[in-house]
């Protein structure tokens, strides 16, 4: 059945908002997934990027799932951003084995939460959460991966109705493989959020979902368009229960939770990226320059005073990243 959750519907509402609540108001969210596989020796140059890691080192995807709830993160998020089963069929695989892997995905965050909860409860004075796990589906542009995920520039003849086609199976499939929710991220333009709000209601996914855009100015999407413009689609949804951005600059984040409290009454989610800009000539990231004195973990508190109910990290952050931001939003008792 489609949307089959782990929860019961409103249980499943229920359990972000009961999560926040329980994280001190504002809960963490993992990081930066690839820069972490990199670092573990995982290739990360494949037209998959990390979910290529799926079909050869599915431990590096758990021992990554692991090292994150380690750090203090509530929600962990499945290695499928481009995991795609047109891209799967294109390496080769059959329909049965790319579904297979979407689903692998899912199972191996479910697993590494379990065992890590069972672990921590084990402790005399437990201090963490039970972690929610979040199935990631990236954008059309990440599936292309030919850049235009950062432009929302899909061509002209990409229309609503092609990209609720290009999503619907691979929604199917990880909404009912049991997360706690559906992570619809770095979407660049209006016509895919459009697409997917009329999505989750054409395929009565029961599974929340939270849809997060990517922006380069802090003030529109990708393709220039308005969050306005986006949030009054998302907001007529009962199925989306969190909006956000992520994979944008950190210095513009505090502004977007400003103008998004304005404008929906659904919690918000940030995970920016680390600051630092990729070089595409010299093929190196260069040092973030946005901080002034500030570190990440600084700006963290100032975006969950703005009033973020969910943060984390997103491209070159990193476990150490996601243990200093839930330090700092939940005080010194939390991790």
């Amino acid at each position: 059945m489609p949307g089959v959750s782990a929860l019961a519907p409103a249980a499943a509402m229920g359990a972000v908002e009961k999560l926040v609540e329980k994280a001190g108001g504002c809960a963490v969210i993992d990081g930066g997934f690839a820069t972490q596989l990199e670092a573990l020796g995982a290739d990360i140059n494949d037209p998959l990027w990390s979910a290529a890691c799926l079909i050869s080192k599915p431990h590096l995807v758990k021992e990554v799932h692991m090292q994150y709830l380690e750090a203090g993160a509530d929600v962990i998020i499945s290695s499928s951003y481009q995991a795609t089963i047109p891209g799967f069929l294109a390496r080769g695989m059959s329909l049965e084995e790319a579904e297979g892997l979407l689903r692998t995905s899912v199972k191996l965050a479910l697993e590494a939460r379990d065992e890590f909860w069972k672990s921590a409860l084990r402790q005399s004075k437990p201090v963490y959460n039970r972690a929610l796990v979040a199935a990631s589906i990236g954008s059309y542009g990440a599936y292309l991966a030919d850049g235009s995920e950062y432009s929302g520039s899909y061509g002209a003849d990409i229309t609503t109705e092609k990209l609720k086609d290009f999503h619907r199976r691979r929604l199917q499939v990880l909404a009912s493989a049991g997360p706690d929710l559906i992570a619809f991220e770095a979407i660049p333009n209006k016509m895919e959020t459009q697409a997917l709000v009329e999505l989750l209601e054409e395929e009565n996914i029961h599974v929340p979902s939270w849809i997060c855009f990517s922006s380069v100015d802090g003030k529109h999407l990708c393709s220039g368009e308005t969050f306005a413009d986006c949030l009054q689609i998302i907001n007529s949804s009962e199925k989306v229960a969190v909006v956000g951005v992520n994979c944008t600059p950190p210095q513009f984040i505090e502004g977007i939770i400003i103008e998004f409290k304005k404008q929906t009454k659904k919690a918000v989610a940030v995970y920016p990226n680390s600051g630092e800009v990729w070089d595409g000539i010299a093929k190196r990231w260069l040092p973030a320059e946005c901080f002034g004195h500030m570190s990440f973990d600084a700006l963290a508190k100032r975006w969950q005073e703005a009033g973020a109910s969910l943060i984390g990290g997103c491209c070159r952050t990193t476990p150490s990243t996601i243990r200093a931001v839930s330090k700092i939003v939940k005080g010194k008792a939390g991790h």
